[in-house]
């Protein structure tokens, strides 16, 4: 059975991706900040008919709590077939702005979005190492593309309002390029997913539906060894290719 370990899947778009791949025939381990959240969001998934699910306790924001995750983890399985880095925040309370945000905005932002990333990449990349196909999805969004932001006929262009989010997404899509191209000569995917603009409580339930965004992402955690790495997509923004600009 192939494993995956999401992170922030207790709600939202992570839960969805997680039910969506335990449909698919993986064991998910659900990363979860606040434990009890994580039990909860497992038993609504087992109740639907879903059992092989399991809550880790897991801040990305806590070095100790990313090693704790990964030592529980390590003590169920030896091989970790695919990493979604789902977890993210906007940066606290509003204004976004590039001039109004302040740096403890930025500062939070980018620990969660980022760094975040990093340290749970870090932490799993030997436990991927070891499956035959490993994927790492690294869930984005359209508004971190420096080309399509920098574009004035692109709509969001004028929606001067969430510098510090979109900065993070870009600094994150940096990390993934980096990271595809450490692992080019390997078996790894890594890929960035934009999921689009989905009803959860990160946009006050705006948006389209939370299955078709789980779906864009599991699309990227179950591609073969034909398939692209190192790439940034948004089916919302290109629905026929899927790939945008970095």
């Amino acid at each position: 059975m192939r494993t995956v370990l999401i992170t922030g899947a207790n709600k939202g778009i992570g839960l969805e991706t997680a039910k969506q791949l335990l449909q698919k025939g993986f064991y998910v381990y659900l990363g979860s900040r606040d434990l009890e959240n994580g039990l909860e969001a497992v038993q609504k998934l087992k109740l639907s008919g879903l059992p092989n699910a399991e809550a880790i306790q897991l801040d990305v924001t806590d070095e100790n709590s990313v090693k704790a995750a990964r030592a529980e983890i390590g003590k169920k399985t030896n091989v970790l077939d695919v990493l979604i880095n789902n977890a993210g925040i906007n940066g606290g309370k509003p204004p976004y702005t590039a001039l109004e945000a302040t740096t403890e905005q930025f500062m939070a932002a980018f620990n969660t979005n980022v760094l975040g990333v990093a340290r749970v990449t870090q932490a799993f990349i030997d436990l991927l190492r070891k499956s035959a196909q490993p994927r790492i999805v690294n869930v984005s969004s359209n508004v971190g593309s420096l080309s399509l932001q920098s574009d004035p006929g692109w709509p969001p262009y004028a929606y001067a309002k969430y510098a510090v989010y979109a900065s993070s997404k870009a600094a994150m899509n940096m990390y993934t390029v980096q990271v595809a191209y450490e692992l080019r000569d390997t078996a790894f995917k890594v890929n960035a997913v934009c999921p689009g603009y989905t009803k959860t409580d990160f946009t006050n339930q705006n948006g389209g539906e939370v299955a078709e965004a789980g779906k864009r992402i599991i699309k990227y955690a179950l591609i073969d060894q034909n398939g692209p790495t190192g790439k940034f997509f948004s089916e919302e923004t290109n629905p026929e290719t899927g790939e945008i600009p970095w």
